[in-house]
């Protein structure tokens, strides 16, 4: 077709990465690793869920840095 993007001609085009999925890794970190990668503002989570995660975290790397917030 005319007016449509080319694939790459290079011999390396093989090696551009796909997307990830994200959830899908760490779904794969924690029944193969035994790892756990939680966001603390995930939706899923309700607030003792939230506060466990932030209580964790703290305890294992020491306390969250003071974020600065810009006013005006």
């Amino acid at each position: 077709m005319i007016g449509t993007p080319r694939l790459p001609r290079s011999c390396l085009a093989r090696l551009i990465p796909e997307r990830m999925d994200v959830e899908l890794e760490k779904r794969k970190g924690w029944h193969t690793h035994g790892i756990l990668v939680v966001a603390e503002n995930d939706p899923r989570l309700g607030w003792p869920e939230r506060e466990m995660i932030r209580h964790l975290a703290s305890k294992l790397f020491g306390k969250q840095a003071v974020k600065e917030v810009a006013h005006g």
